[in-house]
């Protein structure tokens, strides 16, 4: 650890790094710091407690909700709405965009796009899930309703993003567009502490990262891209090597502090790709991009999409520099063919 330094004492210390620093966004930011407080203790005892398993209900895109989507969306939503910073909240478990109708929440200056718990099919079998956030400034008038266009905004205008691991070890990692810091959490002390400071993704990396088992519904570049990484060897002798959990958040989180490149693209069941832009691909891009790698959707900059609806999908390239360099040459090659 490189020094004793809270996330709170981290997040004061460098409030006069973003451009519109007043304390909100510093408040905010303690929202999410409880909500996953709060999270992190259920996950740990979801073997003891009836957490686990499915909820019985689908989200607005058919997939089934389990127990713990529910609850970790309920907590972070309460811890948003109880300060005064955020007016309304786009959740991947919730149809629409959750406005916050309190006078305070009016006035409030920003919007937060979440994932509450990434992978949460995992939980049954311990294995790690993760939260993952978008912060965003309201273009509508303070004092007024919220409007669907606060959150159709493309990822380069996110004022902060983030994500936390629910792992070995707990840690929340984000950024304020200066840099990356991850924070470790330390259930002694109730606290996350610094951890891993100015966080740099290798421009090189070992691991790609992709449910193979779709193997042949993947455009053709893509499965050139797969043969390469099996069948290559670099100078130093060592091959690649296929790592995949099935959370996003933790393959991410992986392949940010080894050097990797984590792929989800179109395929015959996901034509226009399976993970969400507003709340999942922005987010990690903008995390991605501040640690010196690059995100795209197999064409163009994730950051520079504009979004058309609130759980639009995107295909999903993210990773170091030079192996999303290399992907690019296979899927220019050859062109996308689903067929």
């Amino acid at each position: 650890m490189s020094k004793m330094q809270t996330l709170g004492e981290f997040i004061i210390e460098k409030q006069a790094d973003f451009p519109h620093a007043s304390g909100d966004l510093s408040s905010l930011l303690s929202s999410i710091r409880l909500a996953a407080k709060i999270v992190n203790r259920e996950i740990n005892k979801a073997g003891l407690a009836d957490i686990t398993g499915a909820s019985g209900k689908e989200n607005v895109q058919g997939e089934a909700q389990q127990k713990l989507d529910l609850y970790a969306n309920e907590k972070f939503k309460s811890a948003l709405e109880a300060r005064d910073q955020v007016c309304g909240v786009l959740s991947e478990e919730e149809d629409e965009a959750v406005i916050f109708n309190k006078q305070l929440n009016k006035n409030a200056k920003y919007v937060v796009l979440m994932d509450p718990l990434d992978g949460s099919s995992n939980i049954d079998v311990n294995v790690s899930v993760g939260t993952i956030f978008s912060i965003y400034r309201r273009i509508s008038p303070i004092g007024t309703t919220p409007t669907e266009a606060d959150f159709l905004q493309p990822g380069h205008k996110q004022v902060a993003a983030g994500y936390v691991v629910y792992g070995s070890s707990t840690m929340l990692v984000y950024t304020t567009g200066n840099g990356v810091n991850g924070f470790t959490y330390d259930p002694s002390l109730g606290t996350f502490l610094l951890s891993h400071e100015n966080l740099m993704i290798p421009q090189d990396g070992r691991i790609y990262s992709i449910n193979e088992g779709n193997y042949i519904r993947f455009p053709q570049g893509v499965k050139k891209y797969i043969k390469y990484c099996q069948e290559n060897v670099p100078e130093d002798n060592r091959p690649y090597t296929s790592r995949y959990i099935g959370s996003l958040v933790s393959d991410f989180h992986r392949n940010l502090l080894k050097g990797g490149i984590y792929l989800y693209p179109s395929s015959l069941a996901y034509p226009k790709g399976k993970l969400r832009l507003l709340y999942e691909c922005n987010p990690m891009a903008f995390l991605m991009e501040q640690a010196g790698g690059v995100a795209t959707d197999g064409h163009r900059r994730i950051l520079d999409i504009d979004p058309e609806q609130l759980h639009e999908r995107a295909p999903f390239f993210v990773g170091s520099v030079n192996m999303v360099k290399k992907l690019h040459e296979f899927l220019e090659k050859y062109p996308d063919d689903l067929s």
